[in-house]
């Protein structure tokens, strides 16, 4: 999914394969910023981003029993946004998220 200029991937996993309910990678490639200065400064709005906004996906997977989550953040654009702006982004990618989730947890009660 994509809310310019982010796009996140993420794939459900088994409990056993990761220790932590959510694992998250944040990704700005070289190409669009060559100092390493402007990758770290749009990592850490990424980061913050999610840090606020993370119980959006903890209450979707307190539906989905024994299920984990990774995540990944790919920044896609060649310049930096206002870390208000990035943070609306993050949000709604979260909840797009969750709400793809959902269907998940109708098919497990349906199993059950």
């Amino acid at each position: 999914m994509s809310a310019f200029p982010l796009r996140v991937v993420f794939m459900p996993v088994a409990q056993a394969e990761t220790p932590a309910p959510v694992s998250v990678m944040v990704s700005v490639s070289k190409r669009h910023f060559k100092r390493a200065v402007k990758r770290n400064r749009v990592k850490r709005q990424i980061r913050e981003a999610y840090r606020l906004h993370k119980h959006l996906l903890d209450d979707a997977l307190d539906k989905l029993p024994g299920q984990h989550l990774m995540v990944a953040f790919l920044w896609l654009s060649d310049r930096q946004y206002a870390t208000a702006e990035v943070e609306r982004n993050v949000k709604h990618l979260l909840i797009r998220m969750s709400e793809r989730l959902a269907p998940h947890v109708t098919e497990v009660s349906a199993h059950e």
